[in-house]
């Protein structure tokens, strides 16, 4: 016998429909209830927050915080009361031109620290030529950490004197910023786990400045639950680092190896040695040290290089230098070159304090200050934005320094920013190597591949976070 399928009826399809309502509704709610966002204003008062460090006005308008500038006050900071640690934050912000603000997260104001201070992570909100709105600014600390040099794409997500919308991810060690929409900063860092949010009116030195504001809306925090509001992983922009001598699980699949692994002398030899040096260098730490030794140019421990030659490659690392100090990185070195007195010879990567030590008004047009090419080319960030200053360093405290080789092609970064380029073996490169020291030199840095060279100025410089991806 053959059974026929019914049709269902009208009165059963209304009621598959509803429970299909009923189901997806369940399902909402549950994905309401397990992300639990928290509102982080109220929208009629600022109970819940403080003002520290400056006298800058906050308003309340229409369900908005409005921040006021104002002439005779460093930065001031509308800051929660509560801490935060692990996160996900949104927020839209509006911005006048002409001014400069921010959104710390993580953040501490101590009495122990430069009298309570408040220092700590910034996502920036920089209307400038600049653009580097929803970077990452460690404010009152180590400076810059993720400028939009290495994000196009982001710098143009910004609308002016609209209303911009921010999404913040502080999971574990990594912080990942969105800005309308656009990936815009992504870090690992292990500095700060904890601290407060707050809004932040920038300083202000000129008088057209007064009265500028800065609008904040809708501000949410998740704190719990994060597996079903985070955002996937996404490789499309640079992630930074600032982990000691650790690489991430990221930069392990990129291919970056550690030049130094932080706690031998492994991978390195003298200049002038089978081995390295019995004086002169210290490791101590996760630091490798150039120790002080009255400023001769390889005189006491001497040069360290790397065992390995490279020839295409990304070369990153962090370096300190003391007042008045001098150093160098070195490339494409060949330890045969000079065996006289001085430093081995290659492309150098200039460490110098500009402002005390005299050879920064040496050489030509600033060729031997801090981040140049020494004695060829001066650095200059005019690469990037004419209207800023030529560089950006920290003075006496931690610098990032990343040089990029591919074949005759070399660029400097300092700090992120990129301060020299240029090609080898060219007439032009050929003219400048005439007019500089290097001429006795024959083919100077013109080799295939060479050592990394740290050098030993007499000078107590500091190291860490050698890295390298090469690329063959």
């Amino acid at each position: 016998m053959i059974a026929f399928l019914q049709a269902p009826t009208k009165e059963e399809n209304v009621n598959k429909t509803l429970l299909s309502i009923l189901l997806l509704s369940m399902c909402f709610s549950s994905v309401a209830l397990a992300q639990n966002w928290k509102p982080l204003f109220n929208g009629k008062n600022l109970k819940g927050w403080k003002v520290l460090n400056g006298t800058a006005e906050y308003r309340i308008e229409d369900g908005k915080i409005i921040g006021v500038s104002a002439l005779g006050t460093p930065n001031t900071f509308l800051a929660t009361e509560q801490q935060y640690g692990d996160f996900i934050l949104e927020y839209e912000a509006k911005i006048d031109d002409g001014l400069n603000s921010g959104v710390q997260i993580r953040s501490l104001s101590t009495a122990d620290y430069q009298d309570g201070r408040v220092h700590g992570y910034q996502v920036e909100i920089d209307p400038s030529l600049r653009a580097w709105t929803a970077g990452i600014y460690d404010e009152a600390r180590r400076g810059w950490l993720y400028n939009l040099e290495c994000n196009p794409a982001a710098k143009t997500a910004f609308k002016h004197s609209q209303w911009n919308q921010f999404r913040v991810e502080a999971i574990g060690h990594n912080i990942r910023v969105w800005l309308n929409g656009v990936p815009s900063a992504d870090i690992i860092d292990d500095m700060t786990a904890r601290g407060f949010i707050a809004l932040q009116v920038h300083s202000i030195s000129d008088a057209s400045q007064v009265g500028k504001t800065v609008q904040f809306r809708n501000l949410r925090i998740l704190t719990e639950n994060f597996e079903s509001a985070r955002s996937p992983q996404n490789n499309a922009i640079p992630q930074k680092s600032y982990l000691k001598n650790q690489l991430t699980t990221r930069e392990k699949a990129e291919g970056w190896q550690l030049l130094w692994d932080g706690r031998t002398s492994n991978g390195w030899r003298g200049a002038r040695l089978d081995a390295f040096p019995e004086k002169g260098w210290g490791i101590n730490d996760g630091i490798l040290k150039v120790e002080k030794s009255g400023g001769g140019e390889s005189l006491n421990g001497g040069d360290i290089v790397t065992t390995q030659k490279f020839r295409n490659f990304t070369l990153e690392l962090d370096f300190k230098f003391t007042k008045g100090a001098n150093s160098g990185i070195k490339y494409f070195v060949d330890t045969e070159l000079n065996q006289g007195e001085g430093s081995s010879i290659g492309c150098e990567f200039q460490i110098l304090d500009d402002d005390l030590h005299p050879d920064a008004k040496q050489g030509t047009a600033g060729n031997r200050t801090l981040a140049s090419l020494y004695d060829l080319i001066p650095a200059n960030a005019n690469f990037w934005a004419p209207h800023e200053q030529a560089k950006r360093v920290n003075k006496y405290d931690w610098n990032r320094a990343t040089i990029v080789v591919d074949g005759n092609y070399v660029e400097h970064y300092l700090n992120g920013i990129k301060v020299v380029e240029y090609e080898r073996r060219t007439q032009m490169w050929r003219a400048l190597v005439a007019r500089s020291k290097y001429v006795v030199w024959p083919n100077f840095g013109e080799a295939e591949k060479g050592h990394i060279l740290l050098q030993d100025h007499g000078d107590e410089v500091w190291f860490k976070n050698i890295k390298i991806k090469v690329k063959e």
